[in-house]
């Protein structure tokens, strides 16, 4: 991408200045021009009134291949923890960085987050750039994108990955515009091209298409970087170990007044027992078989027993019978727990597509022939309102004794 200043539309007026993160704008003679820290973020052009400042993207014929290395992941956090999504990023980052020998290298974004960028260390990274400023304090796609932006066009990474969380959803395909670049979105599956084939070296990027009944591999072979939103709860998380990387912190300069917008407050939907899906280590999930509304009490106490969640397949939420924040499958949230309870679910494509990374199923499901059998670890044949007050009720007698 390039900038260029029309300078007969520029009036002086300092909004590209303001909004600028890197100091890459000045005012001289009433007009505004590039310094050499432009990175060529493009917050400026967002922010002038007056169409002075055009971005025009490059041909795929001028971009340099040869210039971009290393892997990239864009960090997200939480109520001062980093998301789980975060974490399975950074364990299939070091592979794919591994693979092509270069470096893992992390984005964290924030105020006041240095304990979080010491612990991403730990994951396995080799460096990590570390933006803080009281404008980042919260996630607005805005100052993110401005700043990530400029960080890419000044380091060229050759991969950045996204959790495909609500902020990824939002965050990428904005970065992916405004640099021009290809982005592949919910990916399931990462890998790297064989060196015997004519994809030797080029992300494959896996993700379900056409409802999940066929996956396609997608690539990015002329542009960079190849970026990719990966579903949380299909990676393995990556394990803690003694940081060897070190963090190198980003000098900017954000204006709240040159922010579009505000968050006035932050109304959270608790999940049931505030145990929240994707952060479950025990998920008990209803499906169709369990008749109605009313008959979600069975899965809810057998998950509070346990310590657990509360899931649900697509039928029973599109029925009304409960939130979707519970739905676990394609459409909904994938999981990756130590024990999931698939209780009056068939087992359709798309709902095996959210949890069939579990350590362990057991499937309750009075039709020996359903799918769900299929992936189960453990299967049980019968009626689930006689199964699951019978459960509860002996786990209740094994605490309680």
């Amino acid at each position: 991408m390039s900038l260029q200043i029309i300078e007969s539309k520029c009036t002086g007026c300092g909004l590209c200045l303001r909004a600028c993160p890197y100091g890459g704008v000045e005012i001289a003679d009433k007009k505004a021009r590039f310094t050499d820290l432009c990175n060529l973020c493009g917050a400026c052009v967002a922010a002038c009134k007056f169409d002075a400042i055009i971005a025009e993207a490059k041909t795929m014929e001028e971009v340099d291949l040869s210039q971009w290395s290393g892997v990239w992941v864009i960090a997200e956090h939480a109520d001062g923890r980093l998301r789980p999504g975060t974490i399975e990023l950074l364990g299939e980052g070091r592979k794919l960085a591994d693979l092509l020998q270069t470096k893992l290298e992390c984005v964290l974004l924030g105020d006041g987050v240095s304990a979080l960028a010491q612990e991403i260390l730990t994951y396995g990274a080799d460096n990590l750039y570390l933006v803080e400023n009281p404008v980042l304090a919260r996630y607005r796609t805005g100052p993110y994108t401005d700043v990530i932006v400029g960080l890419i066009n000044q380091h060229k990474p050759e991969i950045v990955l996204y959790s495909a969380t609500s902020q990824g959803r939002d965050l990428a395909p904005r970065i992916a515009a405004r640099i021009g670049a290809g982005l592949t979105a919910d990916c399931t599956g990462l890998q790297i091209g064989d060196a015997s084939c004519e994809n030797a070296g080029l992300l494959l990027q896996t993700r379900p298409a056409f409802g999940g009944n066929l996956m396609a591999t997608i690539l990015c072979p002329r542009v960079r970087p190849q970026m990719a939103t990966v579903r949380p709860g299909v990676m393995k998380k990556a394990d803690k170990t003694e940081p060897k990387g070190g963090i190198t912190a980003v000098s900017i300069n954000l204006d709240e007044r040159s922010v579009a917008t505000r968050i006035l407050e932050i109304i959270r939907q608790e999940e049931d027992g505030g145990v929240s899906l994707q952060d479950a280590q025990v998920i008990v999930a209803g499906g169709r078989g369990l008749g109605g509304p009313e008959n979600f009490k069975l899965i809810r106490e057998l998950a509070e027993i346990l310590g657990g969640a509360v899931g649900a397949s697509r039928a029973t939420v599109d029925a009304g019978w409960i939130p979707a924040y519970h739905q676990v499958g394609q459409t909904g949230k994938s999981v990756q727990p130590k024990l999931y309870i698939a209780c009056g679910i068939s087992g359709a494509v798309q709902h095996l597509a959210g949890m069939q990374a579990s350590e362990i199923i057991i499937a309750i499901n009075k039709d020996p022939r359903a799918p769900i059998f299929d992936i189960a670890t453990y299967g049980v044949v019968g009626d689930l309102f006689q199964i699951l007050p019978a459960l509860t009720a002996k786990l209740r007698q094994m605490r309680s004794g």
